[in-house]
């Protein structure tokens, strides 16, 4: 059976969630009709563009720059303050509605999910038909809109979700390729940054469909295994599943909000360090091990992307969490600026559970030998009768004008 998979995707959430609750209220303006943005403190116009209207899009205001630059653009701009505790409560009752159609929905932002359709196509006339129901559904019951994309995988759907706004329906399937998708800038490509695009530029590639039609081998010779990977995309090939959340294990996990943007491998991978050592801890004080592991990525534009790897035998070693989130990172990072890492752990195990060994036990990271479980088993006896940090390994230690210079806030979950 052909998967048919939504990607269901709020129309500039943040704005219209205020818009919807403003109205709510009795409001008599609709911000989503002037020009508005969603953004910082009003009388210093200090933070970034959160969200926009269109046509406040229309003066050239882009999400993620500097509010600043925004009120230059139209001094006449409407600014308002974000609320995440309404914005959460709007997102936890738009999953609720979506949920009554299916279960199988993996949330992987505040305001966009994936839908596997697949199960409950043979309720409805069509995919797009049933796709109508939900988006007038939603306009109707909560008074805002969403664009929802639909074809046989997720990358596509995701894409098609991505054409023209708001309050569409669109549909991306692999035939549809050449005609939709691949005329487009290499711009508008899933995953492909202002770094990456920079690169295509120099290889005279300027569309999707250049990309698609170019030699992949050239491509990983200049961009490595994220080039490989817009290749595939260019092509429509992605094999990741919708992950519903009934699905998923509880995992243990830990991210980090950087005070400057991380702008090379070797400052992203101390902040790994950083949360590997958190994470493995909390696995330990659990008596928990994991099998899957997964690296969190937030670009300076806020845009959102993770990568994840099943091991072959559960860990809850510092070693193998970090070498692992690097491989991780080194395939999913594009070159952006980064705003926040994370490390999360799935499919957890009793530590006491016994581990059957396989031939592949070699494509681990290496585990520590005897003598080094012993010094991580004092460290951490150290740690937990004198605190997390009266152990520090050296390549971790900076100096204090440093400290005070960058400052890591966690955001640890479960």
């Amino acid at each position: 059976m052909t998967p048919i998979i939504f990607h269901i995707d709020v129309n500039s959430a943040f704005l219209s969630w205020t818009a919807a609750e403003q109205l709510k209220k009795g409001a008599k303006q609709d911000i989503r009709t002037i020009p508005a943005i969603i953004g910082g403190d009003q009388k210093s116009r200090r933070g970034v563009v959160l969200a926009k209207s269109i046509p406040a899009k229309k003066y050239g205001i882009r999400t993620g720059e500097p509010v600043a630059n925004a009120f230059r653009k139209c001094p006449n701009l409407v600014m308002e303050p974000p609320d995440h505790k309404m914005y959460r409560e709007r997102s936890r009752l738009l999953m609720e509605y979506l949920k009554s159609f299916t279960r199988d929905i993996q949330q992987v932002s505040v305001d966009e999910c994936y839908m596997d359709f697949t199960q409950i196509a043979w309720k409805y006339p069509s995919a797009v038909e049933a796709a109508l129901i939900m988006k007038d559904g939603v306009k109707k019951k909560f008074g805002f809109t969403v664009n929802i994309g639909i074809s046989s995988n997720k990358l596509l759907a995701k894409m098609a979700s991505d054409f023209e706004k708001p309050d569409k329906v669109h549909t991306l399937f692999p035939e549809e390729i050449r005609e939709k998708m691949w005329p487009l800038p290499i711009g508008e490509l899933f995953m492909a940054g202002k770094s990456s695009v920079e690169t295509f530029k120099k290889l005279e590639i300027y569309t999707i469909g250049d990309l698609a039609q170019a030699d992949p081998d050239l491509i990983c010779l200049h961009m490595k295994s994220h080039g490989k990977k817009l290749w595939e995309f260019a092509n429509g090939i992605d094999n990741s599943t919708v992950h519903s959340v009934q699905a998923e294990a509880k995992g243990v996990g830990n991210s980090t909000t950087l005070a400057e943007d991380a702008v090379t491998a070797e400052e992203a991978k101390k902040v790994l360090r950083t949360l590997a050592k958190s994470v493995a801890g909390r696995l330990k004080k659990s008596d928990q091990k994991a099998y899957m592991v997964s690296t969190e990525i937030r670009y300076y534009d806020f845009q959102d992307i993770s990568h994840q790897k099943q091991l072959t035998k559960p860990t809850d070693e510092e070693n193998v969490l970090y070498e692992t989130a690097c491989q991780l990172f080194d395939e999913a990072w594009s070159g952006e600026p980064i705003r926040l890492l994370g490390i999360r752990t799935a499919k957890l195990v009793d530590s006491s559970e016994p581990v059957q060994l396989s031939i592949f036990d070699i494509e681990l990271p290496k585990p520590p030998d005897e003598k080094h479980k012993k010094l991580n088993k004092a460290m951490d006896e150290i740690r937990t009768k004198y605190g997390k940090d009266a152990v520090v390994k050296a390549s971790l230690m900076k100096k204090s004008t440093e400290k005070k210079a960058r400052r890591y806030y966690d955001k640890k979950e479960l």
